[in-house]
């Protein structure tokens, strides 16, 4: 009886496992390399591409560069420049582990509408009735810089998941906010912005985030926040699952992402690329300061922060992309319907973004608009974007299908012009 009861328990626990993503009746293949020229694009063109990486660590702008490039599900250019670590003298290769840092929102919200799907919640409910620490929020009216304290008046409404995904709820960044007083008062409250070394727990620092003023009342306006690590504390909470094991049972080994995780295992901290800065004309290693970069292989590695905290490779994070471009599918895995993708991809806040006409803001991505496509060297209308704090960034066109990643790790000043060049230098190459 005992040995029928646990089948059973394993049974059921396998199927929990299994249904956020399902069997597709599609299958787009994995990516894989190919000749520009067979997908539409002039490898003549793409040479520019690689003129420019090279240019910009041979010229010190830059201590290396790994760039991707690709079409219809094929890469057509990948390829690593300069170094690693400058003061090791290690070089760098296309395969190396970046922190990706605010790429980890897209996956994070990616995994938040998995378990929509399934009708878990509505996006529209209020965080409070999953995490009852957020009920009746308040939000900042007054504060004391002499001695940090403040008063508060009640907010006119409860934060809903929309508004963690979005950037609306009132939330702010702690140490990196553009409202001191609230750096101050996040610091002083003991919360964790982004990732660290400490023996915390996302739910530990979210319920004492929990107890801070708002910004602003949800909805009202854009403040970039730790919603996302809300949201990461939430799946927990949904799906019963610790976060870091929901993502690479429910994306990363479903996508074949093997090297995206909160944190890598002994054997792949030598991949790990240095974050660098530079000191009297020379790349050397950035220093600890509110964090540790060495977050990812040391410390007690138990923070997993939905808005920050994993690391990736070029390739991995195409794949993700690439998922989204196959409209919710790879490799015949189904993580998202296409139509819960159109919505992703919509203009979730109007205009409190910014009277900006070139994007809007959907579910954790920033979308080109037609006026923005008109401009040129952005990509196509639908374009979607964002970036990380280490200096990554990415881009997916869907009309194009093409994807663009250039994986960097810097911090403090730097003289960088990869970003726009690259991205207008990825739409001259289509030759179709």
């Amino acid at each position: 009886m005992k040995k029928l009861n646990l089948l059973f328990v394993f049974f059921i626990l396998c199927f929990s496992i299994g249904i956020a993503q399902t069997k597709s009746i599609r299958k787009s293949p994995a990516l894989a390399e190919a000749a520009p020229e067979s997908v539409g694009i002039s490898s003549e063109r793409i040479a520019r591409i690689d003129q420019m990486c090279a240019d910009a660590v041979k010229k010190g702008d830059l201590p290396g560069i790994v760039s991707l490039v690709t079409r219809n599900g094929k890469i057509v250019h990948w390829k690593a420049y300069g170094m690693a670590n400058n003061q090791e003298g290690r070089v760098l290769k296309r395969d190396d582990i970046f922190r990706i840092a605010s790429q980890t929102k897209a996956i994070t919200a990616t995994a938040v509408m998995m378990l929509w799907e399934e009708g878990k919640f509505q996006l529209d409910d209020p965080i409070s009735k999953y995490i009852p620490e957020f009920k009746n929020p308040r939000v900042l009216k007054s504060f004391t810089y002499s001695d940090t304290t403040y008063a508060t008046e009640p907010a006119k409404s409860e934060i809903t998941i929309r508004h963690l995904i979005t950037h609306t709820s009132g939330i702010g960044y702690g140490v990196i906010d553009s409202d001191e007083r609230m750096k101050m008062i996040y610091h002083k409250a003991g919360i964790t912005d982004a990732f660290t070394t400490a023996n915390l727990t996302i739910g530990e620092n979210i319920k004492k985030l929990a107890k801070l003023p708002l910004h602003h009342n949800p909805g009202e306006k854009f403040t970039y926040s730790e919603g996302l690590d809300v949201l990461g504390y939430f799946i927990e909470i949904v799906s019963g699952m610790p976060f870091d094991q929901f993502l690479k049972t429910h994306i990363f080994d479903p996508l074949g992402m093997n090297d995206t995780r909160f944190y890598l295992p002994e054997e792949k901290a030598g991949r790990l690329v240095a974050v660098q800065q530079k000191v009297n004309g020379n790349w050397e290693k950035y220093p600890t300061t509110f964090y540790d970069t060495d977050y990812p292989i040391k410390g007690a590695k138990t923070y997993f922060a939905g808005g920050a905290g994993l690391s990736s490779t070029a390739k991995d994070y195409a794949t993700f992309l690439q998922m989204y471009l196959n409209g919710g599918e790879l490799n015949g895995i189904r993580l998202l319907s296409r139509t819960t993708i159109e919505a992703i991809m919509g203009n979730q806040i109007g205009n409190i973004w910014g009277e900006n006409p070139d994007k809007v803001y959907g579910l954790a991505f920033s979308v080109l608009t037609r006026k923005g496509e008109e401009k040129g060297g952005l990509s196509s209308e639908g374009t979607f974007d964002w970036g990380g704090y280490f200096n990554t960034q990415y881009f997916a066109d869907p009309k194009e299908k093409v994807i663009g990643i250039l994986m960097k790790q810097t911090q403090g000043p730097v003289n960088d012009e990869t970003g726009w060049k690259f991205r207008q230098l990825v739409g001259q190459t289509i030759d179709d």
